[in-house]
């Protein structure tokens, strides 16, 4: 996050102060170069830091030493960063509008071809039992026709049902009572086509600041004093990412780091405990999860039954390109039978057509010439394609949302971890790691080689003794931790916390 500079002439000199020391510089160093005052250079040395992706060093003397191994190519100005931003907004302005208009083709595309399909096939029934009714055997057409009429008659309830209802198997429920039961009414229909396509929304969208609540909570019962390690057990985040997170933390609230008397570096925010509000802000030795990503909020059946009508819609776009191919034109072809005229379907190979693509050519034809451009793509290749990728899409998605889940794993078990090792870290073995807490969102598929990384993560930080106990199990003692976790609560106890005293002034007095 780009800081918010107060003083810009104070920082440029501070910037180019660093320029100057190569092999980096401390606070000291800065102020006697730009002779800016101590307090102010203290404040700008953190954004810089942060702007500029500065590297921190402790001195023998415990002194932090700041230095810039990457060069000084900015975060946030410049052609790049500007560039950048730019690119980032259009490429989210241009997802936005074309998600829009695809989830608008999707819904247009499913339910409008549904539809059509099942008016065609209704037309074709409905006139084949008027042609069965007009023959010899009245009495088999009338039985025909209300067999005909009672399938008619459930195709448009099934239409009407998947229009305005979402809940598209309610009356299978065996506790739905007939006509006189309540129907409670679902989710509206497009809803539930682009949760079953695209998803829904990340139900972590709120984590930054949710992530930050968590940090200065602990920030506010803990003397405003954080370490590294403690840091990373409330991100999640392994050693080196860590570093830079907390350097733009205190950019952001006014934290500074400074070294204990035995070298430990430690984070000081000092400004965040400066509240009125006394209540206890702590949550215990736990920090916030993340929650996975779902498929889809709709329910199972829900998702069954989409797949169900875009099963019938590649059917029929599968059977209209096939006939189209094959079968190509169609003709009127009237002949007189016992002295009547009766007219026939016939292929341009004097083959007879089968009825539903005959018919639907012979309807074209009363409003187009030619028919057959018009039933090859539009009722053959585009809903055949487009059946295809309404299925490809959802699995794809699948695909990603397991990695996706696979990752927020993860870093939740890694949380888990470092809290585990930083609260007791001798005799740290594999599986104690991710085992006290039975939580689906912090085991990833391969748990053993997950607990093994977060081991391997915390030990660049703090290299630990390596044992074998007794069942051959490997035992690990961070004693570099325990060594700090020491050091830190030394330092702590050493703080003198006051609050904000008593109101001495009101502006309504």
């Amino acid at each position: 996050m780009e800081y918010q500079i107060k003083d810009k002439a104070a920082y440029q000199k501070v910037t180019n102060a660093f320029k100057k020391q190569k092999q980096g510089a401390t606070v000291a160093d800065i102020v006697a170069r730009t002779a800016l005052p101590l307090e102010t250079v203290k404040e700008l040395v953190p954004a810089v830091s942060d702007e500029y992706s500065g590297r921190l060093e402790v001195t023998a003397s415990g002194e932090i030493k700041y230095s810039f191994p990457r060069g000084f190519t900015s975060r946030y100005h410049g052609f790049r960063a500007s560039l950048r931003r730019f690119t980032d907004k259009l490429g989210k302005g241009a997802k936005i509008v074309g998600k829009g208009l695809f989830k608008a083709w999707i819904m247009v595309m499913l339910v409008g071809y549904f539809v059509l399909f099942m008016v065609l096939a209704l037309a074709a029934l409905l006139l084949s039992l008027a042609a069965s009714m007009s023959g010899n055997d009245r009495s088999e057409g009338r039985g025909g026709g209300l067999g005909g009429f009672f399938i008619a008659s459930h195709i448009f309830d099934l239409i009407i049902r998947i229009w305005f209802y979402s809940e598209l198997t309610k009356s299978l429920n065996p506790s739905y009572s007939g006509r006189q039961a309540a129907r409670k009414k679902g989710k509206p229909l497009y809803k539930a086509i682009f949760s079953f396509v695209f998803g829904d929304d990340d139900p972590n969208a709120d984590w930054e600041a949710r992530e930050k609540q968590a940090v200065i909570s602990y920030l506010q019962v803990s003397k405003g004093v954080i370490s590294l390690p403690e840091f990373m057990n409330l991100t999640g985040l392994p050693p080196q990412e860590a570093d830079r997170a907390i350097t733009a933390y205190c950019a952001e609230f006014g934290g500074s780091p400074e070294a204990t008397e035995d070298g430990t570096v430690v984070y000081r925010f000092d400004a965040l405990l400066r509240r009125a509000d006394k209540r206890d802000r702590s949550f215990g030795s736990s920090s916030p999860l993340k929650r996975l990503r779902p498929f889809s909020s709709n329910l199972k059946k829900m998702n069954v039954w989409f797949s169900v009508i875009n099963g019938v819609n590649l059917l029929f776009g599968s059977y209209f390109l096939t006939n189209a191919l094959s079968t190509g034109a169609v003709s009127i072809v009237t002949n007189v039978v016992r002295g009547k005229q009766v007219a026939h379907l016939v292929s341009q190979s004097g083959d007879v057509p089968s009825y539903l693509y005959g018919l639907t050519y012979a309807l074209s034809s009363s409003v187009i010439d030619n028919p057959l451009p018009l039933i090859t793509i539009g009722l053959g290749v585009v809903p055949l394609v487009f059946s295809i990728f309404f299925w490809l899409i959802p699995l794809i998605r699948s695909g990603l949302v397991k990695r996706s889940n696979e990752r927020i794993k993860m870093e939740n078990l890694r949380k888990l971890g470092y809290s585990r090792i930083w609260g007791f870290p001798r005799n740290v073995k594999r599986t104690d790691i991710g085992t006290t807490v039975e939580l689906d969102v912090s085991r990833p598929k391969n748990l053993g080689a997950a607990q093994d990384r977060v081991i391997k993560e915390l030990g660049a930080y703090a290299v630990p003794e390596v044992s074998i106990a007794d069942d051959g199990s490997t035992v690990y003692t961070f004693t570099e931790l325990e060594r700090e976790k020491a050091a830190l609560e030394k330092y702590r106890d050493g703080i003198q916390t006051t609050d904000i005293g008593e109101t001495i002034f009101d502006s309504e007095e």
